[in-house]
């Protein structure tokens, strides 16, 4: 379990996968056997969270070579690969995904080709999402990042207004997209996942724990995800 002392308020725990660590954030005056007492006392619900974590579906890693399955929202393709001597590009085709590259092109760079099509995904989905829960919710965005996240489909900075996504969520369906659209500008209004967080969710998007779980219990990334 990792402790860190902050500025803040209130203590903060998370459990993050892909193998269930536990993280406290406590304010910087709270003493280690307080924070102690705490943490056993949510015992079960650190268990349950972990248990998610090892029970998830994870991705074989990919290879991107022929007939290897790839997906786009939720829906799923089989690689074609195609070398020519043009610029790379991805090219969808009823259920096919064909990746276009030069000749000798190796798996590196055919996974960054690849990576770069995803964030290309959704940095288009994301825009007409934003502007509609900007609307909704009476917040304004300054500007919003795509990334490849290790820990995290995404997150938000309320000081600068500044929200991130991963770029992995081109390949889950476009309802968890949204969902995390909400998510990220609620914490404009409340920065933490205190109460009030939660019932703004509840008003904004009543399901929004069915997508959580569904995009939760798809398929993630095979990589050993860092702290």
């Amino acid at each position: 379990m990792d402790v860190v002392l902050k500025d803040i308020k209130n203590i903060h725990l998370s459990v993050y996968p892909p193998h269930g660590k536990v993280r406290v954030a406590a304010p910087s005056r709270m003493d280690l056997d307080t924070i102690r007492v705490f943490t056993i006392s949510k015992l079960d619900w650190i268990r349950k969270q972990q248990k998610k974590f090892r029970d998830q579906e994870r991705e074989t890693p990919r290879e991107y070579l022929e007939r290897e399955s790839h997906f786009l929202w939720g829906r799923r393709y089989l690689m074609r690969v195609v070398e020519v001597d043009e610029a790379p590009r991805v090219e969808l085709e009823h259920r096919t995904m064909t990746l276009k590259v030069r000749p000798g092109t190796d798996e590196e760079k055919r996974q960054a080709i690849v990576d770069g099509w995803y964030r290309g995904q959704v940095k288009a989905a994301a825009p007409p999402l934003i502007k509609k829960w900007e609307k909704r919710i009476g917040v304004q965005v300054e500007r919003f990042f795509v990334r490849r996240m290790k820990t995290r489909w995404g997150s938000c900075n309320p000081a600068t207004r500044c929200i991130r996504f991963n770029t992995d969520l081109a390949k889950k369906p476009k309802d968890c997209l949204e969902y995390l659209v909400v998510h990220e500008l609620a914490h404009l209004l409340e920065p933490t996942h205190n109460p009030r967080f939660v019932a703004l969710m509840d008003r904004l998007m009543p399901k929004w724990r069915f997508y959580r779980e569904q995009l939760n219990r798809l398929p993630v990334s095979h990589e050993e995800w860092l702290y």
